[in-house]
Formats: structure tokens, sequence, C-alpha cells
């Protein structure tokens, strides 16, 4: 026992050297040693070395398999068990002590030491081995009793090529059909997982049992349906990267099945041989996708014969009677002689005959024979219907007599002669023109008969009428109304509405001279019916003189237009005023926060416009502007044709005025310059209105046909150029224009061609649906995107062509356009889709361009500008106009009730009434007919 101890210590310094590292011969010969000393000394070790447990190296942790992604090194880590030393082998070789990383610490459990040995392997040191096999490492373990082995670890490059050995192909499959989709990924290491999406969106096995993606990477249908359709991706993915393949068009068609024949019709003539029939029809179901009509007859006929209706005809008189104490014998006859059949008719005439049978002698007795009860009381019947006539008619004239009387006496109990609030709309006449109500224009088949009784009102912003045919704008005429309105009294509405228009004024800015001449061969060629109409960049200009009295100024079409109050110009003082829209792509946006441009660019001028009260500037916009999902701001270019930002419409600033509604925004601004409505999304919520419209023409070829499907923001301008392009282009409207609401949810929008006939119609393959990025849709900026199907008729006798198109968002709306029409080589009538875009008159000054004549809106704001001790003053006004916010603004002003009047006139110039404002008028009026009198102390009010 002395002997092993003394021996023991002597080898454990060899173990602990690194001589260990070395391929020596006398290593093994160390290794013999030890072991037999152990063995030799194997009773009496456990009681003098209670801490070794007598076995070899135990790990408790091996080293792993790994994968370098990119220039990353791995760390491979080993532990053991009782363990002197590990040192890890790699590819056969020793890795240098240095290169570890050894820990130890106490197992508390067992009591034994665990041994934790790490290093690392780089990308280069796996890209310099070259083998028969990969890069490998193992770690061994010595203990007093000898070595132990680890699993081999081996060490990849990770990494996925790009390209897909086989991308998955479309197809087109019958319903309840299986559809095999196949995907073999690309190479990689370690090998790539496939996931498959539909529409992208993933698509799993676990929801659904009719889908299999388990099969080698394949899809598999078992059982199609029509939801199946869709376009499915391939998306191979490992530790490294994610590649996508080519997407597969999966069609699931429905062929046609004919429904159970109908009832037999009856017979085809009333009389004689003719014909039945019974229909059937192929919805059951109907074809889908481009499945088969159904085969066979739709319609069967078969032979039928009708009886013949026999007129009734009279047979022989009887004989006659005897004769009867009245001196009278009788014979009848029977309609039988043929008796009437089948419907036939009865027999004309008397069945019975009478006559006087004693030669005449009878007659003196029946003459003188008084008057029978019955033509008494005929008689007297009509005498007294007579007479109740009479009555009625002297009761009918008495009453509307007094009913006049009355009423003249009632009115002469006032002594004032008033107009009511319609009288407001007395001196703003709207533009009423009578025409059809028939589809669109555009339409190539338009099924509403036209009804020329229905009248349509046109207002201001579309155009006016020409002034040189009728003026639209006469003063109040001397009309007198009753009304119970004490209020209406006080605005002085009783009075005639007068105008007075100055002479030509005498001062010209920017370089216009006194040539009267001049200045009325430019109106008149403003104003001139004949000037052209072509859809040309010129026309998004309008110009127009102003004046001291104002006036309005309107882009047709495009939903801008620019009313000038009265006094904004100073007197004496005209200006020739501009309205020009961008058509080129704005640069108001910019690209941080997916800000996106809401209405068209619009400018403004000259430049050196001087004045006095704000202008009010119109711009449809084609956000959805319910809750709070939008930040819009306004922008205006600076001089150096940067944008800076205005407001926000939210804001509470005397800069400027935005009150904004469903389709408009309206301005109100000091300064002509470039502005520009811009919104950022503050939510997946927000959503930009798109106009959809489906355009189709023939192709080069007369069996072509070209189907064009237009998203475009929901402004009247971004529409107007897709109207303008298909003009040029020969294109017919085959649909009424829809809108679909476009949610900033970040997935894009699928448009697809439904439901064609495929044994009438062809159709390229796999270009069925397309598809539009969500931000080539939602960065559009009123610029229109389209997309094009391309059909051909299998045969010169197919004239009709039917189909649906679909453009859809996904996991949002949804809208179908529904397609019919003839296709047949004739010249077809291009009219244009706005009914008033022929319209030349595009600016109206004086006061015929006010809803709200001069004399009235005078008295309203002589009432209102003046502050009243019970608050009745223009904040007043503006609350019952529901203008409620940024009040400040007004508060600045010379006049607040006439800019509210004239924000009010932007905000309604699409209809030509007034009854808002008047209803609003009333109602103060109420409140003040409702207030307590006055102390003899308190001054009296505007409203008395």
């Amino acid at each position: 026992m002395v002997q092993e101890i003394g021996v023991l210590p002597l080898l454990q310094p060899l173990v602990k050297m690194g001589f260990f590292f070395h391929r020596l011969p006398w290593m093994d010969l160390c290794q013999s040693m030890m072991r037999a000393i152990l063995r030799a000394g194997s009773d009496t070790l456990p009681d003098s070395l209670p801490s070794v447990a007598g076995t070899l190296p135990h790990f408790v942790q091996e080293p792993e398999d790994a994968y370098i992604i990119k220039s990353n090194p791995i760390k491979l880590r080993c532990r053991a068990a009782p363990a002197l030393q590990i040192f890890f082998k790699c590819n056969g070789d020793w890795v240098h002590q240095n290169e570890h990383e050894s820990r130890e610490h106490v197992d508390e459990s067992t009591g034994l030491k665990i041994r934790e040995v790490m290093i690392n392997v780089s990308r280069q040191q796996v890209e310099d081995f070259h083998g028969p096999e990969d890069y490998w490492c193992l770690c061994v373990a010595w203990s007093h009793l000898g070595t132990s082995k680890s699993r081999k670890a081996t060490v990849r490059i990770a990494y996925l090529r790009k390209n897909f050995e086989q991308d998955p192909q479309g197809k087109e499959v019958p319903i309840k059909g299986m559809i095999v989709l196949h995907c073999r990924p690309p190479e990689g290491v370690p090998a790539a997982e496939v996931e498959w999406l539909k529409n992208e969106e993933p698509v799993s096995s676990l929801n659904d049992d009719n889908i299999d993606t388990r099969a080698d990477h394949n899809l598999i249908i078992n059982e199609a349906r029509l939801s199946d359709s869709g376009n499915y991706t391939c998306l191979a993915s490992n530790i490294v990267a994610k590649r996508r393949s080519a997407s597969a068009t999966v069609v699931v068609f429905v062929n046609g099945g004919w429904s159970l024949w109908t009832e037999w019709s009856a017979c085809s003539v009333p009389c004689g041989r003719g014909v039945q029939k019974r229909s059937r029809t192929c919805t059951n179901p109907a074809p889908l996708n481009g499945g088969a009509f159904c085969e066979g007859m739709s319609m069967q006929k078969i032979t039928c014969k009708a009886d013949c209706p026999v007129d009734g005809g009279w047979g022989e008189w009887t004989e006659w009677t005897g004769c009867s104490p009245e001196c009278e014998r009788q014979r009848s006859r029977e309609c039988t002689a043929p008796a009437p059949r089948h419907g036939g008719k009865l027999c004309e005439g008397l069945s019975r005959a009478a006559e006087n049978c004693t030669g005449g002698q009878c007659t003196l007795l029946h003459d003188v024979k008084p008057q029978s009860e019955s033509s008494i009381l005929l008689r007297g019947t009509n005498d007294v219907a007579l007479y109740s006539g009479l009555a009625a008619g002297v009761i009918a004239v008495a009453i509307l007599v007094v009913a006049v009387t009355l009423y003249r006496r009632n009115q002469s109990e006032y002594g004032v002669d008033v107009i009511d609030s319609s009288a407001l709309t007395g001196g703003f006449q709207s533009f009423n023109f009578k025409t059809a109500r028939q589809g669109n224009p555009l339409l190539l088949n338009s099924s509403m008969q036209p009804d020329l009784t229905v009248g349509r009102t046109y207002s201001s912003p579309i155009c006016f009428q020409d002034s040189m045919d009728k003026e639209l704008f006469d003063p109040l005429p001397d009309i007198k109304v009753k009304v119970q309105s004490s209020f209406m009294v006080s605005l002085g509405v009783a009075d005639r509405a007068e105008y007075h228009v100055k002479a030509q004024p005498k001062t010209f800015p920017r370089g216009l001279t006194r040539d009267s001449s001049s200045i009325d061969s430019r109106k008149m060629g403003l104003l001139t019916p004949t000037a052209p109409t072509s859809p040309t960049k010129a026309q998004l200009r309008t110009m127009g003189m102003f004046g001291h009295l104002g006036g309005r100024l309107v882009v047709p079409n495009t939903g801008v237009s620019v009313l000038v109050p009265h006094g904004a110009i100073a007197e004496d003082t005209s200006w020739e005023m501009y309205v020009v829209i961008n058509q080129d792509e704005s640069s108001a946006h910019t690209d941080e926060g997916c800000e996106v441009l809401l209405g068209p660019e619009v400018t403004y001028g000259p430049p050196g416009l001087s004045l006095s009260c704000p202008i009010a500037m119109t711009i449809a916009h084609c956000a959805e502007v319910t809750g709070e999902n939008w930040n819009i701001r306004l922008k205006r270019q600076t001089e150096d044709n940067k944008w800076e930002e205005v407001m926000s419409v939210e804001d509470e600033t005397t800069l400027c005025y935005c009150l904004l509604d469903s389709h408009s925004c309206h301005l109100l601004l000091d300064q002509p310059g470039s502005y520009a409505l811009v919104g950022e999304p503050l939510t997946e919520a927000a959503v930009k209105r798109l106009k959809l419209a489906v355009f189709g023409s023939t192709g080069a070829r007369s069996m072509d046909y070209s189907l064009r499907v237009y998203c475009v923001d929901d402004t009247p301008h971004a529409f107007q150029a897709v109207v303008t392009a298909e003009t040029g282009r020969g294109g017919q409207l085959l649909e009424e224009p829809k809108t679909l609401l476009f949610k900033a949810n970040t997935f894009s929008l699928q448009v697809s061609i439904q439901d064609v006939p495929q044994f009438l119609w062809n159709i390229k393959p796999f270009t069925t649906c397309q598809e539009f990025s969500f931000s080539q849709v939602w960065c559009s900026n009123q610029q229109p995107l389209h997309c094009a199907f391309s059909l051909e008729r299998y045969g010169p006798a197919t004239t009709q062509l039917s189909c649906k198109i679909s453009v859809r968002q996904v996991k949002g709306h949804e809208q179908i356009l529904q397609v019919y029409t003839s296709v047949a080589e004739v010249e077809k009538e291009r009219v244009p889709f706005f009914t008033q875009s022929d319209c030349t008159v595009t600016s109206q000054s004086g006061p015929k361009a006010f809803k709200i004549p001069y004399s009235i809106r005078q008295r309203i704001c002589a009432t209102f500008d003046t502050a009243n001790a019970k608050g009745k003053d223009w904040q007043l006004l503006a609350r019952k106009l529901h203008i409620e916010r940024n009040l400040s603004y007004f508060a600045k002003q010379q006049s607040p009730s006439a800019v509210i009047l004239i924000l009010w006139e932007a905000q309604h110039q699409e209809n030509g009434d007034l009854d808002s404002l008047a209803s609003a008028l009333e109602e103060i009026g109420k409140i003040h007919s409702k207030s307590p009198a006055k102390t003899p102390e308190e001054p009296k009010s505007d409203f008395s």
C-alpha cells in the first residue's frame, strides 16, 4: 500500500503536464502503468481516496453539432466528472491548450468536481479544412482510471441558395377535384423548412383537414372548394435566410349544371294545333371561374291540340201557347243548335216571345191603364237628386266666401309687409337644368329611360351659366309674403335687395391698361360658348377679373374653387386672378411617416394680390375623416420651392382657417400661393377612398377586346385625368364608378376578372388576377393606377361580353364591377363623364356670384357684428351654423360675421338653397322671442 501511495503522486504530475498533447511513444506506456497500479490497489483506494469514484470520466454534456452563420464563430463545450483534464481534438489533431477555456465546480449532490471546457471554431478554420468528411471535434477527458471520449460534433457553414429547385405551377381544377402543388426548396445547410402562403396568409393543415402540407414539401388539397382559389407561394427558410417561390395561381372552376325542367306551358294557340314549351337553366350550379357551360338543350317543345270554342245557336221556336187572360200568347226556343262549348259565346237575343192574341180588342184597356207605381217612384228619385246637388253647390260656395273673407281679415292685422326665410333664396337663383334622368352618359348600355319631368340642380362648383343667355342673379322681386317672424323683420328682409354697382374701376395693378375694350374682349373670350373644350392641361387654369364686388373662380370637374368676398379688393381697383392645378407630380408630401397627398396641389394668385379679408378656397380630398385616424395638415410652397407646414386641421391658429368636410376642405387664406393638403395615418384604421372604374375598347385586331380597370384617389380631379386618357384612347365606361375604402394596414390590392364565358372568350392564362402593392396604392398621390385584361373572341358571332371585376384589399373591403357590354364594331358617341364639362363660364363677378343677396348679408353683419349683452353676436351665429372650432380666427377679422358667411357659402356651394342659414336665423329669432322683457335702463337690442 505504501508503494501504491508512493507511485500515484509520481504519476499525477505527468498527467497534469502538457506531454499528453504530443504523440510520444511513452504516453501509452504511462497510461498502462497507471491502469495497472490502480487495479492492483483497488482494494484500498476507496478508503484512501474518497474523491475518486472508481470509474472512468463520465460526460455530463457532450459537444453538439453546430452551424456557422455568416462570419460568426461558434462555441463548442463539454463537461465531465470526475475529470482531471479535458481537451478537444478536432479532425484528429489536438487543440492547443491556450485555445481552451476551462471552468471547474463541485456537484453538491455527489461531491465530485465537474470540469467544463469550451473552444471557439471560426469560419476560416472550417473553410481551410479539406477532408473526406465534415469538420468535427470531440472531447477527451482524463481521470485516475483513464480516459473517455465524447461523441463527434460536426461544424458546418450554414447557407440557403436563392433559386428553388422546383417552383409551384398554377392550376385550373374543377370543384371537388384534387389540387397538388409541388415545391422543392433551394439547397441549404441546414435543410430548409417549407411553409405555404395563400394570398400572403399562412396555410395550415392543423385547422383544415382538407389540406395536407406534410408530404415532401408539397401542398395537397383533397377536395377543391371555391374558396381555395388564389395565389399560392412556397416559403423556404432556415437559420440563415428566407426564400419565396414564384406565385402559382389556382383557379377552382365550376362546370354548369341544368336545373329541373319547368312545367309545360299552355298551348300556344287557343284553337287547333299549337306548341307547348318547357325550359331549364344552367344554374344548378351556374358555371363559375371559366367552367364549362351546360351541354344539351335549354328548351323542349311538343305539339298540342286545343279544342276550338263553339258559339251557341238558337233552335226552332216552339208552337204558340193558348191565349191568356191578359190577351197574350207565348213561345220559346233554346240555345242548343249547337250548344256553346269550350268557351264559346252564348246565343244572342231573347229565348221567349209574346204577342197579343185578340186581334187588338184588349188594346184600349191597356192604354188607359194608369201609370205604374214604379214610374212614379223613379221620377221622384230624380227630383231628389237634382235638389240635393243644388244644395251642396250653394253650401260649397258659401264656405269658400267665408274662408276668403277670414283670410283677408287675418292678413290685414299685420302692420308691416315682410318676407319669410324663403326670401333668402329669392335673391339667388340656383342653376336648374332639365335633364334626362338616365344612366351615366359614358355607359355603353344605359337601361334607364329618360324622365324629362325631373329637374337636376347644378350649383356653382361645377360651372356657371352663360350670363349672355340669361341673367340668373336678379335682385329680390317686389313680392310681399306675410309670416309671423319678428326676427326676419329686424333684419330688414322686407326691403327690396338693392345692388349699387360702381362704374368700371380706374386702377389696374400689374400692368393692366385702362382700355375698357381690352377688358371686354378678355371677358368675352372667357365667356364665349364656342371656346374650345378639349381635355388639355390648359383647362386646369381658370382666370377672371375681379373688383370690389368680389366673385367666384371654378376649375370645372376638379372640386376646386375660390370665392372672393365682397370688399376684399379695394374700391376702384381690379385684379386679374387665377387658379391653377398642378398636373405634374407633387413634392408637397414627404416619405417620412407615410405622408400622402389627399387632394390636388392648387395655386391662386397673382402673387402681389392685396386683400383686406380672406378668400375661401375649396379643395376636394380623398380621406375618410371619421374617427381620429389621420393627422391632416395644410402646406404652402415657399419662394425656394420648398414646402412648409401652415397648420394642422385641428390647430387653433389665427394664420388661416380650415373646415374639413367628408369630401372637401374649405380654407380661409390671406396670402396667395401654392397650397396642398397632406395626411399622415396615425393608425391602421386610417382609410383613403378610391374610385374604381372599368373601361373597354377593341384592340388592333377585330377579335381582340381590352378591359382596363382604374384605381384612383376619390377626387374629381384625379378621376378627370382617367376620363381624359380614355377619351383619347377611345374607351367606353362599362359600369358606374364605385368607391372602395382602402385601409392603411400595409396589405395589397388585388384585381381579378371572374365569370368570363370560356366557350365564347379566351383570356391569357394566369392573368386573371393582378395585384398592386400597398405602397403603389397608398402613395399614388392623385396619379391613376390601372391594370388591363386582354380577351379574344373565338368567333365574330360573339358580340356580347359579360363578366365581373373584383377589386379587393387583402384583409379589407371589396367591390364588384359588373360588366355587360356589346363589342360589335359600331361608331360610338364620345360622351364626357362630367355632364357639365363643356361649360365655358368658369368665373362670375359681382353679386350674382353669391347665394346670399348683398343687402341681406349687410343686415346680418350689422346685426351680429355688434356686441350684445345677451350673447347674441357673431359667436352665436357661428355655433348655429356648426362652426364651433378656432373662433379666435374670426375674432381678429374686421367683420367676423362676413367671414363666417363666406365660409358658409363655400361649404354649401353644391346646393342651391339657403335652408340651413334660414333655419339658423329662425332659431336665433325664437331664442330672442323667449328672452325676458328689458328694463327701461337696458339698451334696445338689434333683434327688436
